[in-house]
């Protein structure tokens, strides 16, 4: 295949989501030409509809796994098998078109988990080269550009702030009221979770219109905040993104001086190109930027681009929704009225904030939300065909919530993301392979959180109570970490604090990747402050390799 080489740019960028989105905004408004590379479609807001079955039962959004696999093993003695593990969409605006919009800041604790809890015997527990002060104005940058609903202050423990939110918190509904019960009597403070879900118009948006079934879809209102009707138009509107969905990129090129020379990519058509820059940005979610940096093999990195320290790939982390579930008497209990609301109604902190006599390391968010869409609605022992299903879900859709956390898994370096030697994509390339069981600290963290989660769903009312347990890393929160994590040893570490890579020193990552640790909030906020901390500091020290 003949490969087209095209005019160099400023910057090219690799994915078109949460990270990618914020490098293109913040660069391109300093005057920086980029070109943004997405392996998806640009959709526009207008095509999303509420069609219940097409994007939940059928998961329209997510990757076709027959045309873009990935496969995954407990470890090494089992054979992989195709999954649709931690699914993201692949398209302009990414995980930020189909998450639900939790958007939680992580306690400045979990930026030196190792100073507080020690080694933990089996992982890679370690500290954040950067602070939480350090990300600190990025994510009040973030909230106030991007869109955020919250009340500061609410979280009795939550970090520092410079500012309040840009609009106030999503209103009550039934699930949040129960939530909001339950914490009252188990003296636990609750406070309505940040929202990336405009309550209030802003910037040009309109405020959202309630409705209570937004997770898995994408928001033709523009009200749910994402990249593709946020900083996507933002760096349109500059004239210098030149923004190009429907491209694969298979390779990280570099020069003679061992220097990233740019990419190369198909186009939808199938035509080759290569797309040279002065840098190259990876933004391509964690299991897909291990993959592509392990692809890009050549003579100078044989074992995959910036790879020399042999960690491209490990300490994998992908979070892991546990909890409980709770069905509530319809005789007795008044409806939860699941229809409208947000989908997260009410958190705590209590089960994440550090608490060194709880008998394991870390914490997580725990939050109350409703159970999903009346097309899947499902609890255990629920019928699963004709009038006996029905019935239930005429019972019981208005009478049930779930309370849970998003499982803060610890580092492991036996965790990791590479390629698979057997199976390959429609482009004919290795596929991620991923290789996670739980840490026995996991498990303990899960265990309580299930079980405080059931005694949070008894004193909300729930008339029965099931858990929601931890067996297996299954990526059901779609939160990828960790694959190319950031440090001041080169020899523990891929990327340095500025998330350069340590070899390659106009080479970024600057998604879940670039993370230590996976913090006990949804990763999302930290990714984009991220991004936006290193963007300006490319723009700060442009010219300079140093």
């Amino acid at each position: 295949m003949t490969t087209r080489k095209l005019a160099p740019t400023d910057v090219v960028v690799i994915g078109a989501g949460a990270s990618g989105g914020t490098v293109a905004k913040v660069l391109t408004e300093a005057g920086v030409k980029v070109v943004c590379l997405e392996r998806g479609p640009w959709m526009k807001p207008s095509e999303f509809s509420g069609d219940e079955i097409k994007y939940v039962n059928r998961g329209f959004l997510w990757q076709d796994i027959d045309l873009k696999p990935r496969t995954k093993r407990r470890d090494s003695s089992e054979v992989a098998v195709k999954t649709r593990f931690s699914p993201v969409p692949q398209m302009v605006g990414g995980g930020t078109v189909h998450y639900s919009g939790w958007f939680p800041r992580p306690i400045p604790d979990d930026l030196i988990a190792r100073s507080i809890y020690g080694e933990v015997e089996g992982t890679s527990l370690v500290d954040w080269p950067i602070s939480y002060d350090e990300l600190e104005p990025f994510y009040t940058k973030v909230e106030w550009e991007f869109g955020v609903c919250g009340l500061a202050g609410a979280n009795l423990y939550e970090g520092p702030r410079s500012a309040d939110y840009p609009v106030g918190p999503y209103p009550v509904n039934g699930v949040g009221k129960a939530f909001y019960d339950g914490c009252a009597k188990m003296g636990y403070n609750g406070f309505p979770l940040p929202m990336a879900i405009l309550t209030a118009p802003h910037n040009g948006r309109p405020a959202s219109t309630q409705p209570g079934l937004w997770h898995e879809y994408g928001d033709p209102t523009g009200a749910k905040s994402s990249t593709l009707n946020t900083f996507i138009p933002d760096a349109l509107a500059t004239g210098l993104l030149d923004l190009r969905p429907e491209s694969y990129v298979s390779e990280i090129t570099v020069g003679a001086d061992g220097r990233a020379r740019g990419v190369v990519y198909q186009d939808e058509n199938g035509i080759e190109y290569e797309q040279r820059a002065e840098a190259v940005f990876v933004c391509c979610g964690a299991i897909e930027t291990a993959r592509l940096l392990l692809l890009s093999q050549s003579g100078r990195y044989p074992d995959g681009l910036a790879n020399g320290s042999g960690l491209v790939g490990r300490n994998a982390m992908f979070h892991e929704y546990v909890g409980a579930f709770g069905l509530f008497d319809k005789e007795t209990h008044p409806p939860l009225n699941q229809w409208s609301g947000s989908y997260v109604n009410g958190a705590t902190y209590e089960l994440y904030k550090t608490d060194l006599n709880r008998g394991y390391a870390l914490g997580s968010v725990c939050a109350a939300s409703t159970v999903g869409h009346p097309v899947n609605f499902t609890y255990p022992g629920h019928p699963t065909w004709g009038k006996p299903a029905k019935d239930a879900d005429r019972d019981f859709f208005s009478h049930s919530m779930k309370i849970g956390a998003i499982l803060q898994d610890i580092p492991q370096e036996t965790n990791t993301v590479d390629l698979d030697p057997d199976v390959r994509d429609a482009w004919d390339m290795p596929v991620a392979r991923i290789t996670a069981k739980p840490h026995s600290n996991d498990i303990a963290q899960a265990d309580n959180i299930a079980r405080r989660s059931m005694d949070l769903m008894e004193a909300a009312g729930a008339s029965r109570v099931d858990p929601v347990l931890l067996s297996e890393l299954t990526g059901n929160c779609s939160h990828e970490m960790g694959t190319a994590r950031m440090g001041d040893d080169p020899d523990r570490s891929v990327l340095n604090r500025w998330c350069r890579a340590h070899e390659v020193n106009n080479l970024f990552v600057v998604d879940g990747a670039a993370f230590p640790t996976a913090l006990g909030a949804n990763p999302t906020p930290t990714i984009m402050a991220n991004a936006w901390r290193v963007a300006d500091h490319l723009i700060q020290t442009r010219g300079d390799a140093s």
